[in-house]
Formats: C-alpha cells, structure tokens, sequence
C-alpha cells in the first residue's frame, strides 16, 4: 500500500513536471508582411510600426511604381491607399487596423485581400483624431463588399 501511494506521487510529480516543462501548443512564428511604399511617403513607416507592435514583422520595399504594384495584385483604382502589403498570401492595402488583419488571416476567406481605402485621419501611422469608423472592404472579384468596420 505504502509503495504504491509512492508510484502514484511520483507519477503525479512527473506529469505535474512535464506539463510545466512542454507547452500546451507551439507558439505560433511572427507572421512576415511586405509593405510597398512610395519612397517620399513617412505615414508607411508608421503604419509598419504599428504592425511590427502588434506581432507581424514588416519588410519595407520603396518602390517609384506603386501603381503597378498595386495592379499586380489586384487591387482596384477606388480601394487604392497610400500602401500595398503582401501578408500571407493576401494583400492589404491602406492602413487597415490590426482587428481586420488578424480576422483576415484566422478566418482566410476566398479573397485577394482587404483594403481601407485613402488616408484616413487616425488610422494607424496616420495623424490626426478618427471622424468615424473605418469601413474595410473585401478585395475581390464581383461587387463591392464590406469586410468589417473598425
């Protein structure tokens, strides 16, 4: 009897180790984004601060063709803001807040991307006081479609 409430307090302690040693699940890596910019615009750099607080690693590439990066990928003339990102596999155009982007790459919906079109005030990297929402749209084919507001 002895011995085996010794078995089971070992066992115990051991589980009890192995548990506190071996995490529950593997922390998942930064996600890796892309952010073309226009090589006289600062606003990307703060928008690619923002990210880089919120976990998503940013590679800035200045580019004199915007145009023809957002063109490349899809991104309609009426959804265009002052950036272009490539972030697992979609694009995200403007300065979309964290919430959508996180949403967006949980949920990986049939889409090219989502786009906050402009240059709202108060959005992320962006000055100013935030009139209202931001309204983000889906890029994709078809009609236009919001995807959230923030």
């Amino acid at each position: 009897m002895l011995k085996e409430k010794t078995n089971m307090r070992l066992l115990g302690f051991a589980l009890l180790t192995l548990a506190l040693v071996v995490p529950a699940r593997a922390q998942e890596p930064p996600k890796q984004a892309t952010l073309y910019k226009s090589p006289d615009c600062t606003c990307c750099e703060g928008h690619a601060a923002y990210l880089r607080r919120n976990g998503i690693q940013v590679k800035i590439i200045e580019t004199p063709d915007l145009t023809a990066v957002k063109k490349a990928n899809g991104v309609p003339a009426e959804f265009e803001g002052c950036h272009t990102i490539l972030l697992d596999g979609y694009v995200i155009e403007g300065h979309v807040p964290i919430t959508p982007i996180r949403k967006l790459l949980r949920e990986r919906p049939a889409i090219k991307g989502i786009s906050l079109p402009g240059m709202p005030l108060g959005s992320p990297g962006m000055t100013g006081t935030k009139e209202g929402p931001f309204v983000i749209y889906e890029i994709s084919e078809g009609e236009k479609r919001v995807y959230s507001t923030e």
